[in-house]
């Protein structure tokens, strides 16, 4: 039942946003009484903490899922952004910039969390892109990890529509990748940019 509870919450959350779902709206989306949801979290910041360690595992899995595919590193990126696309279509806010306005210290516990799992994905495909000639071989690694990462969660951060960051974030990724990329990687670049729409 708590698995249960954490996951309908979970979706609620994304979908509708952490500030707006009360107990009661989780408690008659299941059917169950409030009385059972307290029995397992004793207030809503604890089954906010753990709807977001439950998300933050879905991502990472699904993440670690893309990556075995064994795309090449530009592919790979785009191939994950669709997947955040997916996730969050359904949300008009940020669930990010709800998470850091109305509930601050589980944002900064989300945001520990987030650093060392993104960093080193993104380590892994900067490496892997310059093995298969698509980024240059003599960039800064820690810098160009560093400088995605502080543009991504800067804009979940602080942009309230889902839409206008999604938005942003492929244009970050272009960024991203452009200043990385050798003359194989930008054509590689610009055939995903052709084929990717936002909805």
């Amino acid at each position: 039942m708590k698995d249960k509870i954490i996951s309908k919450a979970s979706d609620m959350f994304l979908k509708l946003g952490f500030k707006s779902i009360t107990m009661d709206d989780i408690a008659g989306e299941m059917c169950i009484s409030k009385k059972t949801i307290y029995k397992y979290f004793c207030n809503k910041e604890i089954l906010i903490e753990e709807s977001t360690a439950a998300i933050h595992k879905e991502i990472h899995e699904i993440i670690d899922t893309i990556i075995k595919k064994d795309h090449n590193a530009i592919e790979e990126n785009f191939e994950i952004r669709k997947m955040f696309k997916e996730m969050f279509k359904s949300s008009d806010t940020s669930p990010i910039y709800q998470l850091k306005k109305h509930y601050p210290e589980i944002y900064e516990k989300v945001m520990l969390r987030e650093i060392d799992e993104c960093n080193s994905v993104f380590e892994q495909n900067i490496k892997k892109g310059i093995q298969q000639g698509l980024y240059r071989e003599n960039i800064n690694i820690d810098n160009y990890i560093q400088f995605y990462y502080q543009l991504v969660f800067n804009i979940k951060a602080n942009i309230v529509s889902e839409k206008e960051g999604q938005k942003i974030e492929l244009e970050i990724l272009e960024y991203h990748t452009r200043a990385m990329a050798t003359p194989k990687g930008l054509l590689e670049l610009e055939k995903h940019l052709l084929n990717y729409t936002i909805q």
